[in-house]
């Protein structure tokens, strides 16, 4: 399992963070909360968020917190954190974190889940990373990426997109450095998705000195993870999967371990081993 012993623990229930900052961002939004109370975040957790205004005044929905990776955190002037999420409006849910505005407050709990293992602890012979992302999935990678440039460990980061329509964060998270961009419907970049990526660059690459990261959506994680496994490599993945508490009570984000039984990402994740789980296809996300 990935290093968890350093992690940050949440402090128990929820607390409400003045949002800073809401600014578009190729096809996404990106919102800045300020968590005066909250611990700083690892690389590779998350934080359940749900919008104080009008959070159930769709229907009756959402009701439930939404489950997101943060995707960059600074120290605030003021005290405490300040912390960038890059969300995607696919239900009431997102799109009424996405709705919202400077000054407005948002419900916060978190940060939950372990880690990121570092390169070495994850391949004794690593010479550095590679950092696998799609979509909304790039967040946790651009936070694992700042950490290894501050710790002076080579990265290069493969990130791939539906569209440019559906590409944001990737200037203001990412820059250009070290970074390749796939786009499925060719776009720009390599045309395909980002795991004909990684396999051209398995290919010119001592395949021994790698250590693969990834997050994204279920389908591209499960491709990562057989690239991986069939080649006998070491990768850590993020993965999604429907959450209502994020303390392990609900039972809702469990997910079939290789050996038989469940993990239940909000405590045993949301970083898994690609050899500790069945399937990176186990946990859907919930719409939105």
């Amino acid at each position: 399992m990935a290093a968890e012993a350093d992690s940050p623990r949440a402090p128990f229930g929820r607390r409400a963070c003045e949002v800073a900052d809401s600014r578009e961002s190729g096809g996404y939004r990106i919102f800045t909360l300020i968590d005066a109370e909250g611990p700083a975040p690892a690389a590779g957790q998350f934080y359940m968020l749900a919008a104080a205004p009008d959070w159930a005044g769709e229907g009756g929905r959402p009701y439930l917190p939404r489950a997101i990776s943060y995707a960059r955190v600074t120290e605030n002037p003021k005290g405490g954190v300040r912390l960038d999420f890059l969300i995607d409006e696919v239900g009431p849910g997102t799109s009424r974190l996405a709705r919202m505005k400077q000054g407005d407050e948002c419900f916060v709990a978190g940060p939950f889940g372990n880690r990121f293992s570092l390169p070495r602890q994850l391949n004794e012979g690593a010479a550095g990373a590679i950092l696998v992302g799609g979509g909304i999935g790039i967040a946790p990678m651009a936070v694992l990426r700042r950490e290894l440039v501050n710790r002076g460990i080579p990265s290069r980061s493969l990130l791939g997109f539906r569209d440019q329509a559906h590409s944001g964060g990737v200037d203001e998270l990412f820059g250009c450095e070290e970074t390749r961009l796939a786009f499925e419907d060719g776009s720009y970049g390599h045309k395909g998705f980002v795991t004909d990526l990684l396999l051209q660059l398995l290919e010119g690459d001592d395949s021994g000195s790698a250590a693969i990261y990834s997050c994204g959506p279920p389908a591209m994680l499960e491709a990562v993870r057989r690239i991986c496994a069939d080649r006998g490599l070491p990768v850590e993945l993020a993965l999604e999967s429907p959450m209502a508490c994020g303390y392990g009570a609900c039972f809702g984000c469990a997910v079939p371990k290789a050996e038989g039984g469940y993990m239940r990402l909000c405590v045993d994740g949301p970083v898994v081993r690609g050899d500790q789980i069945a399937t990176a296809m186990a946990g859907e996300p919930a719409v939105g």
